[in-house]
């Protein structure tokens, strides 16, 4: 599945558009987080922080194989053995990891697909009940640098309808993650 409107631009000027410890704060990330699911892991930017925090395995998915094995590249510089990076079609075939066996998953400015609720529903079936999908995307009340055009990017409440769909329910509202993007914590029910 490649998403429309889904170029990247130089690593070095995306990794400036994101506030990553910030965050990957605000939905909690620690030590006792098991495994994730990471669905689009681009260049690793959130993919090297979020495995030296959580005390469980990252497993990173990308359609793009030169994003995998640069993510792959990265995590193996950084000496980090929790990282487990495949080229997948999360549509097609599922996160690929066993049903309900990761603490959360990452939908970070993916939801702009032409399935979302698909999407969603992956999520939901990777993570254990009452686990986390976190979700963040791209404003739409403000020029932003970067991210889809605003005929696509999912609303807050857009979001929270598609997730109901998929078996998963907010965790309180969504919140700003300045100065670019808004979150939302997401559970399955």
């Amino acid at each position: 599945m490649k998403l429309r409107e889904s170029g990247m631009p130089p690593p070095d000027y995306w990794e400036t558009l994101h506030d990553v410890p910030r965050i990957l704060d605000a939905f909690g990330f620690g030590p006792a987080t098991g495994d994730v699911a990471e669905l689009g892991c681009g260049y690793g930017t959130f993919t090297l922080p979020l495995a030296r925090r959580i005390g469980g395995t990252v497993h990173t998915f990308d359609i793009e194989a030169e994003m995998v094995a640069l993510t792959a590249q990265r995590a193996a510089a950084a000496g980090l053995a929790n990282v487990k990076a495949e080229r997948r079609d999360v549509l097609a075939g599922g996160f690929g990891v066993a049903p309900g066996s990761c603490d959360a998953a990452l939908l970070f400015n993916i939801l702009h697909a032409e399935e979302p609720v698909a999407l969603l529903r992956a999520a939901h079936d990777a993570v254990r009940p009452g686990g986390l999908v976190a979700v963040i995307h791209w404003r739409s009340d403000l020029a932003t640098p970067r991210g889809p055009s605003l005929a696509i990017r999912p609303r807050p409440e857009q979001v929270a309808a598609w997730a109901a769909e998929a078996g998963l329910a907010a965790d309180g509202a969504s919140f700003e993650l300045p100065p670019w993007h808004y979150g939302l914590k997401l559970r399955r029910v």
